[in-house]
């Protein structure tokens, strides 16, 4: 019979369990997260075979972990991705999963700046230029580095956005919330949510301040509207280590820290790694 259609069906710390040797097999290490096979998630597949596999989803190479007797796949999900069948490759091979339904809620928020909305002309050719720079620092894999999945808050405080809203902006919709917004006063130190390496840093238009830590694997945090940045590109860092002072530079209404982190390219809920 097999063992992946039974898995679907299980509530998601007994999957955990499952996945992590309660039926694949003794003795393995529990996976630090909650799988959570929704957009914006993490699919949690088990993998064919006894060696560890080269898997990729949707071209972007996904990080694999031993489980019981056998490996699984830990998938980030985009927060676009479509509820139903999707599947890894697998050296070759189609392995499925399921995407299953999840609807966030609406967050308006009132902004001062209206080119924090609508940039002009100018603002554009900047955000290029920017994206330019950002896109590989989503998809840095860190020679070496092994995350640990284990995470802690990099600032204490309320969430004020949590990850998936649907946000409009003075009136217009935009883009979903791909982070957790947390609160904090001005100056508040923020410390690397785990190790890693510093990737990229800079003052971008919709970010502002910002560092990106490569944990390794593909798995990359953003901490952004800063009101100051304490690292340098190319440093290692610790977890609690200090990066930076909570601001409102970029497209913030308020002193907050905005913190996303992305599994093979895709931005999903850090809530489920805490």
């Amino acid at each position: 019979m097999s063992l992946v259609p039974s898995l679907a069906r299980r509530p998601a710390a007994l999957l955990l369990t499952v996945l992590s040797g309660g039926l694949l097999g003794a003795k393995a290490p529990a996976l630090p997260f909650r799988p959570s096979p929704v957009p914006g998630g993490v699919a949690v597949v088990a993998l064919p075979g006894k060696a560890s596999p080269r898997v990729t989803y949707h071209g972007e190479p996904v990080l694999v972990r031993r489980s019981g007797q056998g490996w699984v796949a830990v998938v980030g999900i985009r927060l676009s991705a479509k509820p139903g069948v999707d599947h890894v490759e697998v050296e070759g091979r189609e392995v499925p999963f399921t995407i299953k339904p999840k609807r966030y809620p609406e967050q308006r928020v009132q902004l001062k700046d209206p080119r924090k909305v609508t940039p002009n002309a100018e603002d554009e050719a900047r955000i290029a230029r920017e994206q330019a720079l950002i896109e590989p620092a989503w998809k840095a894999h860190p020679e070496g580095s092994i995350p640990s999945l284990a995470f802690q808050r990099p600032v204490p405080g309320a969430l004020t956005a949590s990850f998936g809203m649907r946000r409009i902006f003075n009136g217009i919709p935009r883009s979903p919330h791909a982070g957790l917004d947390i609160r904090a006063p001005q100056g508040q130190p923020v410390r690397a949510p785990a190790a890693g390496t510093v990737v990229l840093t800079g003052d971008f238009f919709f970010s502002g301040n910002a560092v990106f830590i490569a944990h390794g694997e593909g798995v990359v945090s953003l901490l952004c509207h800063l009101s100051k940045i304490t690292v340098t590109q190319g440093q290692t860092v610790k977890a609690g280590d200090l990066v930076g002072e909570v601001g409102m530079t970029g497209r913030a209404s308020g002193p907050h820290l905005h913190w996303s982190l992305s599994l093979n390219d895709a931005r999903v809920d850090p809530r489920l790694f805490l």
